[in-house]
């Protein structure tokens, strides 16, 4: 995660966590004045449109106070959904077993996405199945990581 998205984090997680729901994580995707700040929030019960206003309610107030981001941005509160978003080493320790997708921030032998089974975790790297091959993934060099839905 961008150090930025790690202070945004960090400045809007007792906010979300105020309304009774988890931060999991957040993207925030720079484009002019398109630019987007994307919220995964969950809860044991599940979130719903009302969740996701509730907290865009609670973050609107923090981000107007504190104005982190000096551009103009869309703000948008998510549920994970089913390819849920995977942003911390304790979110992939969940999903061991499944399969994942990651996008590396340095190549590894000259690749950059992975998609296979995550087989285990040994302190910070992820052990990926890929096409019967096992990849050693570092957590620190994963750009953006998910889960992959199977239906």
């Amino acid at each position: 995660m961008a150090k930025f998205e790690h202070q945004l984090t960090e400045m809007l997680r007792p906010a979300v966590e105020e309304t009774g729901k988890e931060l999991l994580g957040l993207e925030f995707i720079s484009a002019g004045n398109n630019s987007v700040l994307r919220l995964f929030i969950d809860h044991e019960k599940g979130i719903d449109v009302d969740d996701c206003a509730e907290v865009s309610r609670q973050v609107s107030a923090i981000l107007d106070v504190e104005d982190p981001i000096s551009s103009e941005y869309n703000l948008e509160v998510s549920s994970p959904g089913v390819d849920r978003p995977l942003f911390e080493l304790a979110h992939y320790q969940a999903v061991i077993g499944e399969t994942i997708q990651v996008k590396l921030a340095i190549p590894l032998n000259g690749r950059r996405k992975f998609k296979g089974i995550l087989e285990s975790i040994e302190n910070d790297t992820l052990h990926v199945v890929v096409d019967g091959e096992a990849y050693p993934l570092v957590f620190g060099n994963i750009d953006k990581g998910n889960l992959v839905a199977q239906f």
